[in-house]
């Protein structure tokens, strides 16, 4: 690549860049600067006259014909480098009387000087009608900006459930496609007594009862064998690739010191030659030589630790196409090769081939988790999130909702999480079979301690804890996700722990046990269903018990249970598969029987 021969600052008026059009380049430089500039990694160079060149040349903002952007593909996107947005709805408001404030903030560290970010907020009851939409830009400054808006409950709610905020932002032209985000918030009496009865929950709630040991942890991290494990005094972002001095070893010892029973340490798969980019001068040996250390000292880590389990996997892919842990392979994948041609891996997996990757996984009997999943990744079979049956084989878990990923708390009070439950949901209507899981995607040297959300695994009662029994539960999909670790959700169904799939007839009596500690308490309690490889919308409905029975329509559907907290913390458990058959019902089984 040339280097960025960037020409002194123009002085003069302002361009209004949201409204650059690529005509308006010639004239608006008095000489033209190097074509070198117009390269997205030049973007850096922060001259005040380079707002209006990028929007030149990338078509950057607003107004831009649609044919003179450049194309999401034509920049390579760095990992980390990808646009993100989120919505922050308080689930009550501080007095009863008080305004909420919805809050949308945006990050793009590829955004040129003057860039916006376009967005759409929409306020719906809950039967599903829109009661208010907002709409406006937000200009990002040093590639962050934030929008808000207030609103005011009205005086008297019918009861029905809980009313939804609903989040659509559009990053610049060629950074990425839109992100969604939805949350929920009360709107007023948040369950219909006419339905189901008085909901029930108790700090000792019937999950006590149950003859099943549940473990909590975190399944998304890195250390300094990729990008993670940044020191806590500087860390604020990804690290420049094995720059860290803290290892699996390291982040495996703070884990267990903070209390949770399991720590995956997931590095990005790309990064094992030093090099966010592709080391040409690399040593194959070397990158596979370091995989293979980390495997070891996850085993020598577990060994030494009984009750706890290290676990050494890779976060496979790029951010522009998507990003999924492998959580129990053993060979190093890839695509990057040096300048001899050699392969910087074990194992050739191009970037882009998710469905073959799924097939290697699939031949392999390796786990696969689908991570801060966006609706425009994950291309298989022609389109994004696109089924196939290795893939539904292999991936069992969707990350549906996680902590900052470049935190650097250590005291559990991380206030920004994001939720993917949507576009978990176009998974589960694809006909993934996945559970779902909250993680930190820690890259700063606190795994598993900047915010309270675990991912939490049921064991039949006195499983001893290892490798071996934790992958073969998160294989059977008994995994619930929650952002408060003090708090466990279960779904069951005629018998069935929730991750089963089952052939029903009849009646079909779902029931949830929840478990909280003194001082929270059950908000909202929804029962979301679907029907798998539809490529619908799932019904959602607020219960107001703990139990419910229903009778399906014959065919396929799958169910899973979504409770909301008073302090606005929520829980997912995993779903139910259930193939419904017309006739008559079957004796049900012992629900509380592993």
């Amino acid at each position: 690549m040339a280097a960025c021969a960037c020409p002194p600052p123009v002085r003069g008026p302002a361009l209004v860049v949201s409204r650059a059009k690529p005509d308006d380049c010639r004239s608006a430089w008095p000489a033209q600067p190097s074509a070198a500039c117009g390269d997205a990694r030049c973007q850096r160079c922060r001259h005040p006259w380079l707002a209006g060149l990028a929007a030149c040349v990338l078509g950057i903002g607003y107004g831009v014909p649609a044919g003179a952007r450049q194309p999401a593909s034509a920049v390579e996107l760095r990992d980390h480098d990808e646009f993100e947005a989120w919505l922050e709805a308080p689930w009550r408001a501080a007095a009863a009387a008080s305004a909420r404030r919805f809050v949308m903030r945006f990050r793009d560290p590829r955004a040129a000087p003057g860039a916006r970010v376009g967005w759409q907020l929409e306020l719906r009851d809950a039967a599903g009608r829109v009661v208010r939409r907002w709409r406006g830009t937000t200009l990002l400054a040093n590639g962050v900006g934030e929008g808000a808006v207030r609103w005011q409950a009205p005086a008297a709610v019918p009861p029905g459930g809980a009313w939804r905020v609903r989040m659509r932002a559009v990053p610049p032209a060629g950074h990425g496609g839109a992100v969604e985000q939805e949350r929920r918030v009360a709107g007023g009496t948040m369950a219909d007594p006419r339905r189901l009865g008085a909901f029930r929950a108790s700090a000792t709630f019937a999950l006590d009862m149950l003859p099943w040991d549940i473990y909590l942890g975190n399944l998304h991290s890195q250390t300094g064998h990729s990008d993670g494990g940044g020191a806590l005094d500087t860390c604020d972002h990804a690290q420049p690739p094995q720059s860290a001095a803290a290892g699996p070893a390291a982040a495996f010892a703070y884990a267990r010191e903070h209390g949770l029973d399991f720590l995956l340490a997931s590095e990005h798969n790309h990064m094992y030659d030093g090099s966010a980019d592709t080391a040409r001068q690399a040593d194959p040996a070397r990158a596979q030589a370091l995989f293979r250390a980390g495997l070891a000292e996850a085993a020598d880590f577990t060994a030494a630790h009984p009750g706890f389990v290290a676990l050494y996997g890779l976060e496979w892919g790029v951010a522009e196409h998507g990003h999924l842990n492998i959580l129990n392979g053993t060979e190093l994948l890839g695509w990057e090769r040096n300048a001899a041609g050699e392969l910087l891996a074990d194992t050739a997996t191009p970037r882009t081939d998710y469905a073959g990757l799924y097939t290697l996984l699939r031949e392999r009997g390796w786990l696969g988790q689908f991570n801060h999943p966006n609706a425009s990744q994950f291309r298989a079979a022609g389109k994004p999130l696109g089924y196939t049956a290795d893939g539904d084989a292999a991936m069992v878990l969707c990350e549906v909702s996680n902590s900052n990923a470049f935190s650097a708390r250590t005291d559990e009070g991380e206030p920004r999480f994001t939720h993917y439950e949507t576009t978990c949901q176009r998974a589960l209507e694809a006909g993934y079979h996945v559970a779902f899981s909250s993680n930190q995607d820690n890259h700063c040297a606190n795994w598993g301690a900047s915010a309270p959300n675990r991912t939490g695994v049921l064991l039949p009662a006195g499983t001893p804890l290892t490798a071996a029994s934790l992958l073969e539960a998160i294989a059977a999909r008994r995994v619930f996700a929650t952002m408060d670790k003090a708090a466990s959700l279960v779904l069951t169904a005629n018998g069935h722990m929730m991750g089963e799939r089952f052939v029903n007839q009849g009646d079909l009596a779902l029931s949830v046990r929840y478990r909280h500690a003194a001082g929270t308490a059950p908000g909202e309690l929804v029962l979301v269903s679907g029907v798998p490889g539809r490529n619908g919308k799932p019904a959602q409905v607020t219960l107001a018990a703990t139990e419910v029975t229903l009778r399906p329509e014959p065919g396929e559907h799958y169910y899973y249970a979504r409770l909301t907290q008073e302090d606005g913390k929520v829980l997912w458990s995993a779903p139910l598969w259930v193939a419904q058959e017309a006739g008559a019902a079957e004796p049900p089984s012992d629900p509380d029987q592993p």
